[in-house]
C-alpha cells in the first residue's frame, strides 16, 4: 500500500492559505521551487489539477476547494500532536485570515487588535473590512466578526454580546417634528434606510409596557448599505433612522442624537464570532478568539438602559 505524500498535502494547505507559493515558502522555510514542486507532485499523484495558474494568477480548482478542509485537517493534526509531545512549548505562529463589518471592524476590532499582536508577535492578521456576505470556507478564512440574528448554518457560532438598534434623530428635528409617543407617528416622516437587510425598511417595535407590537414601513429620504452614511444626515436634522447602538452611542452621549420612543424597543441583533465547523482549530485562531471574548464581552459602547 502506498503511503499519502502527507508533506504535498500540508505544502498544499499551505499554499491554499495564503495564495501564493513564495509566501507559502517563506512561512515553511522552503524554497519557492520546492513547494511548487510538492503541488506539482501530488496534483500528479491525484491525476487532478489543484491549482489554475499562469505567470500574473493563481486560483484554487474545483477539486482543490473540495479537498482543502481535508488537507487542513491532516497538517492541523500534525501540529497538534507535535505541541503536545513537546508539552506546549512553541510559540503558536502564522497567519489568520479574518473579516469584520466595515464601520465596525474599524471602530473595534482595529483597535483591538494591538494588543493581541503585541502579545503573540509570530501571529500575522489579514483582515478584510466588508458588509458584503463571506463564505468563510470557499473563501479561506479562518475567522469572521458577524452582527446579525444567525439562523441554522454549517459554521460554528460564539455569541459575544447583545447589539441593541435605536431609532434615532438630532434635538433640532424632534423640535420641529414633535417627540413621538407611538410609532404610527413617524409613517409620514422621511427617514433614512438600510439597504444591505432582508426586510429593508420594515421595522417591527414591541411597546416595552404591554408588549403590542407596530410594524413600521420607513420613507427613504438616503438610503445606504451601511448606515454610517447616515450619520451627517441625521446629525444635521434632515430625518430619524434605526441604528445599532455602537454606531450612535457617543453621539447619543454628547447631545448630537437622541433616542426616540424609548417606550418601545426594536429585536436585538448580536455580536458573534464565527468559523468554520470544523473540530480542529489552529491554536492561533483560538487565542484570537479569546482575546475578542474578553474585548466585547462588555461592550465598550454600551449605554446604560
Amino acid at each position: 500500500m502506498k503511503m499519502p505524500d502527507f508533506e504535498a498535502w500540508a505544502i498544499f494547505a499551505k499554499v491554499a492559505e495564503h495564495g501564493s507559493f513564495s509566501r507559502a515558502a517563506k512561512e515553511l522555510q522552503l524554497s519557492p521551487p520546492t513547494v511548487s514542486k510538492a503541488v506539482s507532485r501530488l496534483e500528479e499523484s491525484l491525476g487532478v489539477a489543484l491549482f489554475s495558474r499562469n505567470s500574473r494568477h493563481m486560483s484554487m480548482t474545483q477539486t482543490g476547494q473540495l479537498v482543502l478542509e481535508r488537507a487542513n485537517r491532516m497538517f492541523l493534526e500534525a501540529e497538534a500532536a507535535e505541541n503536545e509531545v513537546r508539552g506546549g512549548r512553541v510559540r503558536p505562529s502564522g497567519l489568520i485570515r479574518m473579516t469584520a463589518p466595515t464601520t465596525f471592524g474599524l471602530r473595534y476590532v482595529s483597535a483591538a487588535l494591538p494588543s493581541f499582536l503585541a502579545a503573540c508577535p509570530d501571529i500575522d492578521i489579514a483582515i478584510s473590512f466588508t458588509d458584503s456576505f463571506v463564505d468563510l470556507v470557499s473563501e479561506g478564512y479562518d475567522l469572521a466578526v458577524r452582527i446579525a440574528t444567525l439562523g441554522d448554518s454549517s459554521l460554528k457560532a460564539r455569541r459575544l454580546c447583545t447589539v441593541r438598534r435605536l431609532l434615532v434623530a438630532s434635538p433640532d428635528y424632534l423640535a420641529r417634528q414633535g417627540n413621538p409617543v407611538h410609532p404610527r407617528e413617524l409613517e409620514k416622516q422621511k427617514s433614512f434606510v438600510y439597504s444591505n437587510g432582508s426586510s429593508c425598511g420594515i421595522i417591527r417595535l414591541t411597546e416595552k409596557a404591554t408588549g403590542a407590537v407596530h410594524t413600521l414601513t420607513q420613507t427613504a429620504r438616503l438610503q445606504s448599505d451601511n448606515a454610517e452614511g447616515f450619520l451627517p444626515a441625521l446629525e444635521a436634522g434632515l430625518g430619524f433612522g434605526l441604528m445599532p447602538d455602537f454606531m450612535v452611542s457617543g453621539a447619543i452621549r454628547e447631545g448630537r442624537l437622541r433616542e426616540m420612543l424609548p417606550g418601545w424597543q426594536v429585536e436585538d441583533i448580536a455580536l458573534y464570532l464565527v468559523t468554520p465547523a470544523t473540530k480542529l482549530r489552529p491554536q492561533r485562531v483560538s487565542l484570537l478568539m479569546e482575546h475578542l471574548i474578553r474585548q466585547f464581552g462588555a461592550p465598550p459602547w454600551r449605554l446604560p438602559d
